[in-house]
């Protein structure tokens, strides 16, 4: 297992930790194999039940969860090296799996950070938490689920301004509206996770599976078709002129000059 995603277990929990906090644990080629690393691992152990994923935040001045694609890995035409073809973006947003996995946010999560928070089962999140995404601000779209699952997740009056905008939500927003189960105070989403999963752990694992996959059965019936069309909207617009100003734009600091091409 890489040191940029860790795993590890605590009796029937699996603890995988983002740790690339020095960029605030964005996601490049790294993460992504990392990711789906961790989670073969947690597929293949009979003894390990339930995950919970967390980010390392240490040194940051503003904790974040995950701030989503690697802009500078894009930038540099390595955009094919943040997905994988079993996980998806993040090796992880579409990876088909069997046993739950509890996200806990102490920070902000945005764009493709969001969109692996929303390919989680359960959200535990501190106050001190937001979400968002905010690919509009750069000429890009949520290529990675967040366009149908934010709008399950909260409705669609609420997702599509956090969505048009581009702006982040509050973890007490995201609790009214649904996306989060728990809510606690800074410092606390990871050990209230791992209340949540121990009650978990504490029933059948099976009946947890199967329970687990018929609720995702009728809320994502229909991801194959969105996920197409997610990916095709996607390529059109990374492959425009504003996708490289917004991009060039982020990395220099400064506004960027939208020409709407």
């Amino acid at each position: 297992m890489s040191d940029i995603v860790q795993y590890e277990t605590q009796g029937r929990v699996a603890v995988i930790t983002l740790n690339r906090p020095e960029a605030r644990n964005a996601v490049n080629g790294d993460v992504a194999r990392g990711m789906e690393a961790a989670l073969d691992q947690l597929e293949a152990d009979p003894e390990v039940w339930i995950a919970v994923l967390r980010a390392n935040s240490e040194g940051q001045s503003k904790p974040v969860f995950c701030a989503g694609a690697d802009l500078k890995a894009i930038n540099a035409g390595q955009a094919g090296d943040l997905a994988t073809k079993r996980g998806g973006f993040g090796g992880f947003v579409y990876r088909d799996r069997v046993k739950p996995v509890i996200v806990a946010v102490d920070g902000l999560a945005t764009a493709g950070g969001c969109e692996i928070v929303l390919g989680c089962d359960l959200v535990v999140a501190s106050t001190q938490a937001s979400f968002g995404l905010a690919e509009v601000k750069r000429n890009l779209i949520a290529g990675a689920g967040g366009l149908f699952r934010l709008p399950r997740a909260i409705g669609q009056a609420a997702a599509m301004e956090v969505i048009l905008t581009g702006e982040p939500f509050t973890a007490q927003r995201a609790y009214d509206l649904g996306l989060v189960s728990r809510l606690v105070e800074p410092g606390e989403a990871f050990n209230e996770a791992m209340k949540l999963a121990a009650q978990i752990t504490a029933a059948a694992p099976l009946a947890v599976y199967a329970s687990r996959r018929i609720v995702l059965a009728a809320a994502y019936e229909n991801d194959d078709t969105l996920k197409a069309l997610t990916n095709k909207l996607f390529a059109e617009v990374i492959a425009s002129e504003d996708t490289k100003e917004g991009l060039t734009a982020f990395i220099e600091k400064r506004l960027p000059n939208w020409k709407g091409r």
